[in-house]
């Protein structure tokens, strides 16, 4: 008999459900299934938005599993319920403008220790093995040092973009927990150490590491 455990924290909540809901509407867009189609078509407008002001969007985004009762897990406050709000809400927008058109390719794929899919990473990918490429450096700095959830959003909305032309992808699961994170009492400086481990955790294919150009400094000012 196998036995349901609940996420250790709201954090690992809100990861597992976005994990959830993202998996699943990809699935659904690569077979081309209409539902999924227009799902993806109609979370996509609300990129870089603000969650709760697009009422199209409030069956597609749904917490409602984080208000019930879970065996093993205590009820999430209202304050952490409306950050688990706009943690999913500006994760699965972002996934479906970085799915937008690809039909042959997964763009929520899972970080693990072998393959990186962190925010850091992903932007790592993007500059030739061995070289830091300052323009893309500088974005993702820019993304580290917003001041609020809808400034962060609209940056990485840049980023995904840049992602989605060059068909790389990101974990959705775990930005949908950073961005919770982010809402947090010292949450930013904690996001920003995971994307700048995450930048660095990135080798190139050849499997070489980083040949020194990825030291601390590169990303001193996140």
């Amino acid at each position: 008999m196998t036995t349901t455990t609940a996420p250790s924290t709201p954090r690992r909540r809100v990861e597992q459900l976005a994990g959830e809901r993202v998996a699943a509407y990809q699935r659904g867009y690569l077979a081309d299934e209409s539902n999924a189609v227009a799902a993806l078509a109609r979370l996509r407008r609300g990129a870089g938005q603000e969650a709760g002001r697009l009422p199209d969007l409030w069956n597609l985004v749904d917490t409602s599993p984080l208000h019930e009762p879970f065996k093993g897990a205590r009820e999430l406050s209202e304050q952490e319920l409306v950050r688990a709000e706009e943690a999913l809400h500006a994760a699965l927008t972002l996934w479906a403008l970085h799915q937008q058109s690809r039909r042959d390719a997964r763009m929520h794929q899972l970080d693990s220790r072998g393959k990186p899919r962190g925010v850091g990473a992903a932007v790592r990918r993007m500059m030739k093995p061995g070289e830091i490429d300052e323009p893309l450096r500088k974005r993702l700095v820019r993304v580290g040092s917003a001041q609020d959830l809808p400034t962060l959003a609209q940056r990485l909305r840049d980023i995904v973009l840049l992602l989605r032309r060059e068909q790389l992808p990101l974990d959705y699961a775990l930005l949908a927990g950073q961005l919770y994170e982010w809402q947090r009492p010292g949450g930013p400086d904690d996001v920003r150490r995971e994307w700048g481990r995450s930048f660095h955790a990135w080798h190139d294919g050849g499997g070489k590491g980083e040949d020194g150009s990825g030291s601390s400094e590169t990303l001193r000012d996140l």
